[in-house]
């Protein structure tokens, strides 16, 4: 999906004054909807602070912009705020309904008052008037405003979801009456049973209308609560429907995959990381000279992209200019996940903010040995699997046959861990394609020859090799991973391998320094923080995993676009990476049918699966 001239056009415009003005709409009116969604929870949670700001709310439900106590609108305007800010079509069109809505509402108001003016004496409404014609001027400016910054609001919806969302809404809408209706007959306080129905379908459209100006009993203030909750709930999962992102598709063609393997070939020594620019769920954006590019995955509306640009360093600009444009076309975060030191300043430099994340481990074979007390650990491990007899068998995966290569799978899917496959920034996602055939195997059988283990690692250049999958026998003996690790670099030399990388250890600098004599306290706290996460996630046990083998560390880097979408962009990381599965209909259902069982052959997992 290439960037039109008129995206170009647009951008260019920028810099003029009209263009800077327009460039901020967006944001201003997000912020906008923002504070009303704040001010609408607050009064309807808060009974002391509704009742101490009604006259507040009056006046700017008059003068400024409709506010309501009530959930689900709050719910309403924050999902449009978040919207606008992605600078959504759909959210546009929505904002100038309400304000073409609000000029035609206050000019019936003005036009009526003009007209009979003795009904507005009799009746006290001058200041409603008043109000009235400064809300017509105010709504009319906004109005206008929106008109000029049309071009702003570029970011398309999902085909049909506008008919999904409506459909969604309606339906959600008419479980909420229903409670309503079932919960008001049954605890109905002061109202009375001819107004059970209308009070109802008013509490479900969450104020929007009301039914009968003279009302005067009410339920108990919970029963209202509820309804609101399920209306917001309603309004939420209406508008997430309709404002979702356009998605990208999660593929790598075969033109492209052939394009991604030549830069990998000829620059993918400068990335261990490089190679898993080939995974197939991933698309790739190039360079208008192809001669870098970007790979990355859209999730849960981020833009994330995996390691460095593939190729040409002098092309790395221009191709992650391209690939920022392409996010921002359709709304999308940008946001890269392990980049190196090199590419997060080439990321730094096209705008983006970079954050450390980590240290990758990378053993140099030249000084690798066992001696010394500092691998005492790993040697003692080593030496305890060969005595139990333990064999090793090293081998391209060219090398294996398509029988051979079967059983491996077979392994594999035996030993994952997890029910979902792992990794997106470190990892394959596949196992025995043809096309992999410059893959390492290590595999570990014990004393009978069953295996008992296996590694599998990626081309990094001539020279290199990148750990791409661990899996092992959990009945095993310990110490099966340093006997292998060892023994590949002790056969290094026979492959031509000069450097292997290995896991990536996040916040290595914390867990290190954290436990030095003399460290602060903030560096104390922050280290006993990430130690207590540790007991979910394998934080500090793949810190210590690495670090036994005494490799070279090698930092990488988050580069994103917004501080505010940081909470975002670590969630659609923990996703791509599998360690939090999306529900949906489909898989439930597919999980259903096949009970849970594996599939009859397994992508690659993460490094650290096993």
């Amino acid at each position: 999906m290439a960037v039109t001239e008129h995206d170009r056009v647009r951008a260019a415009g920028e810099s003029e004054g009209g263009g800077r003005f327009r460039a901020v709409v967006p944001r201003v009116m997000s912020v906008c909807m923002a504070v009303a969604a704040v001010y609408s929870a607050v009064i309807a949670v808060v009974p002391p602070i509704r009742h101490l700001l009604r006259p507040v709310t009056a006046f700017i439900e008059m003068a400024v912009f409709p506010v309501e106590p009530n959930l689900g609108y709050a719910v309403f305007l924050g999902i449009l705020a978040g919207a606008l800010a992605r600078h959504k079509r759909a959210a546009y069109w929505v904002l100038m309904t309400i304000f073409v809505l609000l000029v035609l509402g206050n000019l019936a108001v003005v036009l009526s008052s003009s007209l009979m003016p003795d009904l507005v004496e009799e009746f006290a409404l001058t200041r409603q008037v008043v109000a009235s014609e400064g809300n017509l001027v105010l709504s009319a400016v906004v109005l206008g405003i929106l008109a000029a910054a049309h071009d702003e609001f570029f970011a398309p919806t999902r085909r049909a979801s506008f008919r999904k969302a409506l459909v969604t809404l309606g339906s959600l809408l008419a479980v909420s009456f229903a409670v309503g209706y079932v919960l008001v007959t049954i605890f109905p306080d002061t109202l009375k049973t001819r107004d059970h129905l209308p009070w109802a379908l008013e509490r479900a459209l969450g104020g929007a209308a009301t039914l009968d100006l003279y009302r005067s009993g009410r339920p108990p203030g919970w029963v209202n609560f509820v309804i609101g909750l399920l209306s917001a709930v309603a309004v939420l999962v209406a508008f997430a429907v309709l404002f979702r992102s356009q998605r990208a598709r999660a593929e790598l063609p075969p033109e492209s995959e052939e394009r991604i393997r030549a830069l990998v070939e000829a620059y993918g020594s400068r990335d261990s990381l490089g190679y898993f620019a080939t995974r197939r769920d991933r698309a790739a954006i190039f360079s208008p000279s192809g001669k870098a590019a970007v790979s990355y995955r859209v999730v849960a509306g981020v833009c994330l992209a995996g390691g460095d640009p593939i190729g040409d360093v002098e092309a790395w600009g221009p191709a992650i200019r391209a690939w920022m444009d392409e996010a921002r076309r359709y709304g999308w975060a940008p946001a890269a996940i392990g980049p190196s030191e090199a590419a997060a300043h080439a990321y730094a430099r096209a705008g983006l903010r970079v954050l450390e994340l980590g240290d990758e481990a990378v053993i140099e074979v030249g000084s690798f040995g066992l001696e010394g007390r500092e691998m005492r650990g790993v040697r003692q491990a080593v030496n305890r699997v060969k005595r139990a007899g333990f064999t090793l068998r090293i081998r391209r995966h060219a090398d294996l046959s398509q029988e051979e290569m079967r059983h491996i799978i077979e392994r594999a899917t035996a030993w994952r861990d997890t029910e979902t496959e792992r990794g997106f920034s470190m990892a394959l996602g596949r196992l025995g394609d043809p096309a992999d055939g410059s893959c390492v195997l290590v595999e570990a059988r014990d004393a009978d020859g069953k295996p008992a283990a296996l590694l599998s690692f990626v081309p990094w250049g001539d020279d290199g090799l990148s750990l791409d999958l661990m899996r092992r026998d959990r009945d095993s003996d310990n110490g099966l991973m340093e006997f292998m690790v060892a023994g590949l670099v002790a056969q290094a030399g026979e492959l031509g391998v000069k450097e292997i990388s290995l896991n990536f250890a996040m916040f290595r600098s914390v867990f290190e320094g954290g436990a030095r004599l003399g460290a602060g306290p903030v560096l104390r706290l922050w280290r006993c923080t990430l130690v207590f996460f540790s007991r979910w996630w394998q934080l500090e046990s793949l810190y210590r995993a690495n670090a036994k083998y005494r490799p070279r560390w090698v930092p990488r880097f988050l580069a994103f676009d917004d501080t505010r979408d940081l909470p975002k962009v670590g969630l659609a990381s923990v996703i791509a990476e599998g360690f939090l599965a999306v529900p949906s209909l489909s898989t439930l259902f597919r999980r259903g049918v096949r009970g849970g069982g594996a599939r009859p052959t397994a992508p690659a997992g993460p490094r650290r699966d096993g």
